[in-house]
């Protein structure tokens, strides 16, 4: 989905920029091109740098309740240092690679509920000015993709999925947030935890697993959290047995193992329990037994893209407001 808006670089008569991303989802880790398209406004004008912020919206935590901000993931310079004439067309084509911790935005073609852009900033005769922003859509790693669809074989239902802002402490975690995707357990599981939160950190050697079970309460005790840290292979995904492998994972989490345990502190911005967008209840997919991801929400893809842009151009008015 590409959002085409041709927006004023610097007020009325300034250059217009219209960022056209290639077609499909972008992986973690994985190349992103596509092209700026940039039309000259009323006079001639040197274009110092033209970049590309991969943006998010994340969950803050506030002393009463969560809000929600933009945070930006990663800056690429794409180009500059041309003369754009009056009213002439320039294109700069690009390609830039993705951190590898990028958060996963849709699987099997259904949006899971993280919101990701990319905008694009203009700096001109030494004033930046945001341009055009696209919806970006990401889609999962081979053992992300496997992992998930072991949950689903496995019986667990995928709830939602959202960005926290803050670090997961003894992970080597390089971005300001990280990805929790929410999953609640079959039947047979139900007595024993809540929901299981799943959040991957991706790195070019593997993946870090963190699963994080919130326990109930039992008749002499308090329910709480646990939470433990698993490794996987990117070249190991098509020989891996995952339903295997993911249930001995399940097993340790939900049994309360301290083998592979790690902090439950999430820095200044540990979940609480509170999640935001709707709570479906559909199954995670898996494609081996045919089942796909519900729609979130019974949100179409235009929706989806709507949303988007409402929820970075707010972010763009408060900003506004506090420069002005």
């Amino acid at each position: 989905m590409v959002f085409k808006k041709l927006l004023g670089a610097l007020g009325v008569g300034g250059p217009s920029v219209d960022t056209v991303l290639q077609p499909g989802p972008a992986l973690p880790g994985g190349p992103l091109s596509g092209e700026v398209r940039l039309r000259g406004g009323g006079s001639d004008v040197t274009v110092d740098r033209i970049s590309l912020l991969l943006v998010a919206r994340v969950e803050r935590e506030g002393q009463e309740e969560e809000d929600e901000g933009t945070v930006v993931l990663e800056r690429f310079t794409v180009g500059g240092g041309f003369r754009l004439a009056e009213e002439a067309d320039h294109t700069v084509p690009f390609t830039v690679t993705l951190p590898w911790e990028t958060p996963i935005t849709e699987l099997h073609g259904q949006h899971l509920g993280p919101v990701l852009g990319i905008r694009t900033e203009l700096e001109i005769a030494g004033a930046r000015d945001k341009g055009d922003l696209d919806a970006l859509a990401v889609g999962p790693l081979p053992a992300q993709e496997a992992i998930l669809e072991a949950f689903g074989q496995l019986g667990y239902a995928f709830r939602s999925a959202d960005l926290e802002l803050g670090h997961i402490r003894g992970t080597g975690q390089q971005l300001p947030c990280y990805q929790e995707i929410e999953i609640l357990p079959p039947a047979g599981h139900a007595h024993a935890v809540n929901e299981i939160e799943v959040t991957f950190i991706a790195a070019p050697g593997g993946l870090e697993v963190v699963i994080e079970a919130d326990k109930r309460a039992g008749l002499f005790s308090e329910g709480h959290d646990t939470v433990h840290r698993f490794t996987a292979s990117h070249h190991g995904a098509p020989q891996t047995d995952w339903n295997a492998r993911v249930g001995a994972w399940l097993k340790e989490v939900i049994a309360g193992h301290e083998g592979h345990a790690v902090s439950p502190s999430y820095g200044d911005a540990h979940g609480d329990g509170h999640r935001s967008g709707p709570d479906t209840g559909a199954v995670v997919a898996g494609v081996a037994a045919g089942v796909a991801v519900g729609v979130v929400g019974g949100m179409v893809a235009a929706e989806v893209v709507d949303e988007i842009g409402d929820a970075f151009e707010g972010e763009e008015d408060e900003e506004s407001e506090e420069e002005g």
